[in-house]
């Protein structure tokens, strides 16, 4: 069919995509050199709904996208966290590796399951997703304590607490090995200094405990340091993370661009969320030299609210519309990111957790008649 909206020619690769690579080409140029699209100049995009509501919210996702007539076919596999299919999880990586896009839900890990990785994480390995990137960003219509929030934590994403070296060193004595490494915290200094740079921002603060941990997260400091002085146009900070949080619940406004560790980045990132609306709003990403993997910022599977309809399908709908920018398609991203901010803004129909009594079906609905409005004012 006929496409709803229109893509530029020339449009620009989004920010993400220009960081993680080591040129700034069109959009057009990556799709050559890449996987991203199929017959007819379709994009093909991996998608795993994984557990709680993500076959609801990537159903949204389908459904907005059938509608605006976006060139892009999923591959959808189904896996989740807490059956252990390990042929599922291959299908997801090689897909990945395939297609280099793809659209996740939360993928649950079991308290208590005697492994030493979780799924995400072997996820993130297998893929050299090293940075996490969680926007944070108040919207009008979205009652918040703190007005004019704008912030972007970046998570280095592979190391740290996460490592998975836990051990059992004397009866009722566990050991649980964080890893920093000087290559890996560069990598993602350089790539938050880069987004940083190229989204019109000025400043990074990089958040650590360098005051007790002095070599694990003196390290990562430095690396940061080192980086940034790079950048003579971005302002460089330090902050202890205790200092972090508290600042970001009490004055949010004085932060711009966050890099963190792993633990660190993934407790930042929800007190993020919960500044400008909870964990249904926020968009996410999950980015390698080679695979983008786009996720809702805060990873929770809601299993409490899995079949009832009732899900906020905002995060998901905004982290698809930075996929679409990611691989060319602007128009049809900067539409859906458009279409969501009208809903929002006019109040009508919202999900409980913004205190609305509003459906995931509705809002999707909403968000499709504000799609169709858009195309039909151009």
């Amino acid at each position: 069919p006929t496409p709803l909206l229109s893509t530029t020619a020339s449009a620009k690769m989004h920010p993400v995509l220009r960081s993680s690579l080591s040129a700034v080409r069109t959009a057009q140029q990556v799709r050559a050199a890449s996987n991203f699209t199929k017959f007819g100049g379709r994009s093909v995009v991996t998608l795993i709904p994984g557990d709680g509501v993500g076959q609801e919210l990537c159903d949204s996702v389908k459904t907005v996208f059938k509608a605006m007539n976006a060139p892009v076919d999923f591959d959808e596999i189904s896996f989740r966290g807490a059956t252990a299919d390990e042929g599922a999880f291959n299908a997801c990586v090689n897909s990945l590796k395939d297609n280099q896009v793809g659209l996740k839900g939360v993928i649950s890990t079991p308290r208590g399951r005697n492994t030493r990785r979780s799924y995400n994480m072997r996820l993130r390995l297998e893929l050299d997703l090293y940075a996490n990137v969680v926007l944070c960003k108040s919207t009008a219509g979205v009652p918040t304590r703190h007005n004019g929030v704008d912030l972007v934590v970046v998570r280095q994403n592979t190391e740290g607490e996460y490592s998975g070296l836990e051990h059992e060193i004397a009866p009722g004595i566990m050991e649980s090995l964080k890893v920093t490494s000087e290559f890996e915290s560069t990598r993602v200094a350089k790539f938050a200094a880069h987004y940083a740079e190229q989204s019109g921002r000025t400043k990074i603060s990089s958040i650590h405990k360098a005051n007790i941990m002095k070599q694990g997260d003196g390290l990562f400091l430095e690396s940061c340091r080192k980086v940034v002085e790079k950048h003579p146009k971005l302002k460089f900070e330090g902050m202890i993370v205790d200092n972090a949080s508290m600042q970001l619940v009490s004055k949010p406004g004085q932060f711009d661009v966050l890099v963190t560790p792993n633990l660190y980045g993934s407790i930042l990132a929800n007190i993020g969320a919960g500044l400008v609306g909870g964990a249904g709003v926020v968009p996410g990403m999950n980015v390698g030299d080679k695979v983008a993997l786009f996720e809702p910022g805060a990873r929770h599977a809601a299993a409490d609210l899995q079949g009832k309809n009732a899900a906020n399908p905002v995060g998901m709908l905004r982290s698809s519309a930075l996929l679409l920018n990611h691989i060319g398609l602007k128009d049809y991203g900067s539409a859906l990111e458009a279409a969501v901010n009208k809903v929002l803004k006019d109040g009508k129909v919202r999900t409980r957790d913004l205190g609305g009594q509003s459906s995931t079906s509705e809002v999707t609905a909403a968000v499709v008649k504000e799609i169709q409005a858009l195309a039909s004012a151009k």
